[in-house]
């Protein structure tokens, strides 16, 4: 069974900085592409950033590009989400998932939430 859970979250100022973690286990975690996703109410689910099996391709949306970085610890079975410069449009509930943007599993844990505020 796949098994996902999220951590990392919490209240931080603009411009600052949190790192997003997901442990994952149930499958094979090191041929998985990952993949974060987020989700506003006002804006709906959003696509994050994706990273490939072994780490080496990494893909991000355009709203966080420059601002992220996505990673893995396959020894660990971990994914990271380094998110900086926080914007308050980055208020959301953050998710990870297996695959990739246009093949994915659906979301099945609880998320993390990320608000940025003053």
């Amino acid at each position: 069974e796949v098994e996902l859970v999220e951590s990392g979250g919490g209240l931080v100022q603009p411009g600052g900085s949190l790192r997003l973690s997901c442990v994952a286990s149930g499958f094979a975690f090191s041929y998985s592409p990952m993949t974060w996703l987020r989700h506003n109410p006002g804006m709906g689910l959003e696509w994050v950033s994706t990273i490939t099996g072994d780490g080496t391709t990494q893909s991000y949306a355009d709203s966080v590009k420059g601002r992220c970085t996505i990673s893995r610890d396959n020894a660990q079975n971990t994914l990271y989400l380094q998110l900086n410069s926080l914007k308050t449009e980055d208020t959301a509930t953050y998710y990870c998932v297996r695959g990739s943007v246009s093949s994915r599993d659906p979301i099945s844990s609880q998320g993390t939430q990320v608000t940025v505020a003053s």
